[in-house]
């Protein structure tokens, strides 16, 4: 709690008020664009990053680590990269092979826990299989810990409903329903799946805002019960359009967390001249919910892609910037 009660003017629940831009770009009923969100987000990003460098001289860094050559990891990583790039803050990247043993990424992590360039430390998951992420994860400094899942940070955010580094998707959504300009006080938020990146700190989040919460996963019975209660769903499951519209109760909130690829039958062939000399594989990106059959029922519904995904960027980089001041302070009071 002392390192919360220095952290001065920091206020973590509301480090980033969203104005409601869902309600100037689309009507009731219709699309929650995480897009504009996350615009939105990011340009008071870079103006923090500016003042940042300016008291302190330097702009806050991001560290991230890539084990192996996955394509998924990798297009995300670049696209951290990029937006660190357009924002004015410096991003250092560590590239290992599939193989590396777990003491070469130790070394790395220690060297980037003392280095006050790097305030920012993210290592890239999934991990092979050889390496454990829970002690990779826990070894990186709480401080340092953008994406909220050291020990520290996430309990603080369970014992007081927030916290200067929490985790990136949850805090995302949670901008995502400021933006809908409804009030959260009082709403049932059911959420589909118990992770630690996603489903248990969205839990403690919603509580903060005085939802009421229920959180479903695999061995839960009477599943669609739940879900057609639900005023609030937060779907992060991992399986391909499996919320139905005839589950959910009219007028929910929907957030659709889930990024699936499935086969496309609309694609177009390889080689066909629509393509532009890219290699089509003839799968296409949904959610865990099925889009066209939730949409009608929903006041707000999140697309897959361009919903959830730039919100947990956005959020990376604003712990970043949380990170960098936090840091700074500390170092002022010692």
């Amino acid at each position: 709690m002392k390192f919360l009660q220095r952290l001065g003017h920091i206020r973590f629940g509301r480090q980033l008020p969203v104005r409601r831009f869902c309600q100037e770009t689309a009507p009731r009923g219709q699309v929650l664009c995480g897009k504009t969100v996350a615009k939105e987000c990011r340009k008071r990003v870079k103006k923090q990053v500016k003042e940042f460098q300016e008291i302190v001289g330097r702009a806050p860094g991001l560290a991230v680590l890539l084990v192996g050559n996955r394509p998924d990891s990798a297009a995300y990583v670049m696209s951290k990269t990029k937006t660190c790039a357009k924002l004015g803050m410096p991003s250092f990247q560590y590239n290992f092979p599939e193989s590396v043993r777990e003491s070469e990424i130790f070394t790395t992590l220690d060297y980037l826990n003392k280095n006050d360039s790097v305030d920012g430390i993210l290592v890239q998951l999934p991990l092979p299989k050889h390496l454990d992420e829970d002690r990779l994860i826990q070894y990186i400094h709480p401080h340092k810990d953008v994406d909220g899942l050291n020990v520290n940070n996430v309990g603080t955010l369970t014992s007081y409903g927030d916290a200067p580094l929490k985790a990136c998707t949850p805090s995302g959504i949670m901008q995502l329903l400021v933006a809908t300009g409804e009030d959260l006080e009082g709403k049932h938020a059911v959420i589909m799946g118990r992770s630690d990146i996603v489903g248990k700190p969205m839990a403690s989040l919603l509580l903060a805002a005085n939802c009421t919460v229920t959180v479903c996963h695999s061995r839960t019975k009477n599943l669609q019960t739940h879900i057609g209660m639900a005023d609030i769903v937060v779907a992060a499951l991992g399986k391909p359009e499996f919320v139905q519209g005839d589950w959910i109760k009219d007028g929910a909130i929907v957030i659709d967390v889930g990024i699936n690829k499935i086969p496309d039958p609309n694609a177009p062939p390889a080689g066909s001249p629509s393509l532009k000399g890219k290699k089509g594989d003839g799968m296409k990106m949904v959610g865990d919910v099925d889009y066209a059959s939730c949409k009608p029922k929903c006041s707000w519904i999140t697309p897959v892609p361009g919903g959830v995904g730039p919100m947990t960027i956005a959020m990376l980089l604003q712990n970043t910037v949380n990170s960098g001041w936090a840091r700074y302070k500390l170092a002022q009071k010692e």
